[in-house]
């Protein structure tokens, strides 16, 4: 099941000549699965935030590590980075939702690069808690940038949600 949310989408056309750029972080595979069919569907470069250290495999533990992380405002050390970061006019940003939010190596990126003039696409995976309170946390991080329509999609669902991306990206006028 998808789940589109309507922000405040720029007044520009897309155009042939804007550069797209696919930033994701995934610790189960469910939003590296959704960034891939982005980049399969629109040709946009793709870009996995990685953090300094990895986080646990088991599940309980990493859930600990985030609320922890997410209760403090933690931000992870990033062990990469984008090259050439400017020259994207359009950014798809995603992340599972961990309490109700981005997950803390994706809150380093955003503060880590200017988005001014960018327009970023958020997309989320999730548990039941869609984009939770997400999107204003995006907002609040990017305050100079545009937001445009998200998808977030339920982790039981990734790997049969080809047709829900396509679609959503066709309202977005970003098929390639």
């Amino acid at each position: 099941m998808m789940l589109l949310t309507c922000l405040s989408i720029p007044a520009q056309k897309k155009g042939i000549d804007e550069k797209i750029l696919v930033v994701y972080f995934s610790h189960s595979g469910n939003t590296r699965t959704v960034a891939e069919q982005i980049t399969r569907s629109t040709g946009a470069d793709l870009f996995e935030i990685q953090p300094q250290e990895a986080y646990p495999t088991d599940y309980h533990s990493v859930v600990n590590q985030a609320k922890k992380e997410i209760n403090t405002n933690h931000r992870p050390a990033l062990k990469n980075d984008v090259q050439d970061f400017d020259k994207y006019d359009i950014i798809f940003i995603g992340s599972p939702n961990w309490w109700s939010t981005i997950a803390p190596p994706v809150a380093t990126f955003l503060e880590r690069h200017d988005f001014s003039g960018k327009t970023i696409v958020p997309f989320m995976t999730h548990g039941g808690g869609r984009f939770g309170h997400s999107i204003s946390d995006m907002k609040k991080l990017c305050p100079d940038a545009s937001f445009s329509e998200g998808l977030a999609i339920r982790d039981s669902y990734v790997n049969d949600n080809r047709q829900d991306v396509v679609k959503w990206l066709q309202t977005l006028k970003l098929l390639k």
